[in-house]
Formats: C-alpha cells, sequence, structure tokens
C-alpha cells in the first residue's frame, strides 16, 4: 500500500487546522489533529506551516504475504462470533530458541479448541525461518490452529500485542510471553478462572500494592494485577475496554496497567477481580527484553511507562483489594 500521496482530506484538514491555529481556535485545531491522526497521518507545526508524514510505516506486500506496518492495519475479528476455548498471543523477534521452546509444549499439552497467534515483529532472518515453518505445519492435534500475523517494521511491545490480538478468534486471549515454557495444560485453569463473571484478568504471577506506586508479589487468589508473562483476559473485554496503550514500546508495568483497565468498575465501584491461579504446570526463564537492555536504560524506560500508570489511576485506591 502506497502512503507516500497525501490524501486530499487529510491534505484539506491540516490546512483547516493551520487557520485554526492562527485564529486560537485550538479546540478546533485538536478535533482537526485527531482527525488526521485517525486517517494515518501526523502533523508538525512549523510556525504557521506544517508538514505531513505517515504516522505508521506502510504494509508492504511480498512472496503473497502481507506486512503490515501498525497493528491498526491487521484485519481484526471483533465482529465474528467467538469460536474454540482461547486464542494464546505470542510476541516473535530475534529468538527462535525462545519461541520454539514457549510453543512446543504449548502445542503438545493445548486443548482443543485453542488458536495461537505469533506476531512475527519484523523478525530476525533466522526468527524468518522458524516462523515460515511454523505456518508450514499441520494444525497439530484436534482444534490447535496457528496463526502468524507480520510487521513491516519492528512495532512496541503494546502495538505488537494489539496486532495479535486483533487476530484472536476464541473468546479467552492468553498472552504468553517467550520467556514461559509450559510443562502440561496452562490453558484450562485461566478459562476457568474467567468462568466467573466477576474476575476481568488472570494468571500465574500475581502483585499487590498499599499505595499504587510500588508493587510486591501476591499470594494465591485476588491480586491488583496480573504479570504480562502469563496473562488471560477475555477478547469481549478488549474490544470494549481496549486497545492497549502504544506508547508502552517498552514491555513493562504494561500489564499493571491493562490490568486496572480491565478491573476498574467506574464511579460506582463495581470494581472486577484479579486472581492469581496457583500451580499452573511451567518454567520461567530469562526474560530477552529485560536482560538484553543495560540497568540504567531499563529503569528509565521503566519509569516512563509507570507515569501512565500513575496518570490514569494515581489516586484510584479503591482499586486496591488491600482497601
Amino acid at each position: 500500500m502506497n502512503r507516500t500521496r497525501i490524501p486530499e482530506d487529510v491534505l484539506s484538514a491540516a490546512h483547516a487546522r493551520a487557520s485554526a491555529r492562527q485564529a486560537r481556535d485550538w479546540a478546533e485545531a485538536d478535533r482537526l489533529r485527531d482527525l488526521i491522526e485517525a486517517a494515518g497521518w501526523k502533523v508538525v507545526d512549523r510556525g504557521t506551516d506544517f508538514a505531513l508524514s505517515p504516522a505508521h510505516p506502510p504494509d508492504l506486500r511480498e512472496d503473497g504475504r502481507v506486512r503490515h506496518g501498525s497493528s491498526q492495519s491487521v484485519p481484526a475479528r471483533f465482529d465474528d462470533a467467538p469460536v474454540g476455548l482461547a486464542s494464546v498471543v505470542a510476541v516473535a523477534t530475534d529468538a527462535p530458541g525462545d519461541l520454539e521452546r514457549a510453543l512446543a509444549p504449548l502445542r503438545d499439552h493445548a486443548p482443543d479448541g485453542t488458536q495461537i497467534v505469533i506476531v512475527g515483529n519484523d523478525p530476525a532472518p533466522d526468527q524468518v525461518a522458524a516462523l515460515e515453518a511454523l505456518e508450514a505445519l499441520d494444525p497439530g492435534g484436534p482444534g490447535v490452529a496457528t496463526e502468524v500475523v507480520w510487521t513491516s517494521a519492528r512495532l512496541g511491545h503494546a502495538a505488537a500485542l494489539n496486532a495479535g490480538i486483533r487476530r484472536a478468534a476464541a473468546p479467552v486471549v492468553v498472552v504468553l510471553d517467550t520467556s514461559i515454557e509450559p510443562a502440561g495444560d496452562v490453558i484450562t485453569p485461566l478459562v476457568g478462572a474467567l468462568g466467573d463473571p466477576a474476575v476481568a484478568v488472570a494468571g500465574p504471577y500475581g502483585i499487590v500494592s498499599d499505595d499504587l506506586r510500588r508493587f510486591r508479589e501476591g499470594s494465591a487468589g485476588d491480586v491488583d494485577a496480573i504479570e504480562g508473562y502469563l496473562l488471560a483476559f477475555r477478547r469481549s473485554d478488549y474490544a470494549d475496554r481496549g486497545p492497549l496503550d502504544e506508547r508502552f514500546v517498552f514491555y513493562r508495568n504494561l500489564d499493571i496497567w491493562w490490568s486496572l483497565v480491565l478491573r476498574d468498575g467506574g464511579e460506582e465501584g463495581d470494581h472486577r477481580r484479579a486472581v492469581m491461579v496457583d500451580g499452573l504446570p511451567l518454567v520461567r526463564h530469562e526474560h530477552r527484553g529485560y536482560a538484553s537492555l543495560p540497568e540504567a536504560e531499563r529503569e528509565r524506560l521503566s519509569k516512563r511507562n509507570f507515569y501512565r500508570i500513575i496518570d490514569r489511576f494515581g489516586s484510584r485506591r479503591d482499586l486496591l483489594t488491600a482497601r
């Protein structure tokens, strides 16, 4: 898809926005900027002039395969009736060994009706070969299907997950980090926990807080948030409350933000639960995204993400189980 030519409606909106800015009609200028961004473009002001550029890399078609430049360009299944039991979403980048370690036992132990969606996030060449081999596999057992979503550029963590979740066909979405190695069926217990309508999110790693500033490990049962290494929620809740905030380019703290979004009952205070499911058969390995960065850079990116939690939930002590 060629995105170099600026569409007439986008260009007209940009000129109208420039006029609104000159008239100091900031509300109208903001409205027009939102229209421009919704059309897939970004506007940069240069005094009284402006510049327009594509907000995302273009989609590319090569060898009969579409590589998506943004999560929004991935066709979504939310209007389709849910089928199956659960859709497992994993992101693959540069470590094919990690992907195989996570998916091989998952395919062996996953119950019927499990869909596996892998996001090939502008993968390295050896990861491309591994993903192409997965695409060529048989379904892997009754009702276990695998789909690969390819990107044309490296998306941030939240954007890559959004791309995969848009292809989820089942009523429950399970986000699986490739640092997790299932040693048995981890899907059925998570789906079972979400059988309670009061539960919004479930997983084996729960955390709690007294002040929404500092978090510590929780214990089985109710917690404040579920860590994103293995995290399950309803597809319908994602359609209603999502997508994930794509400003979370780094993975850390996105799981806290999303858990609170899913649980938030609004002003009425009828909050739903986050449940830590103990005893799942799995092994947790080193996280590549964490280990690959210097400590100072990890802390800088983590702090930036945590500010987004504070911006939205900093005063929401009502969401804490301790309260």
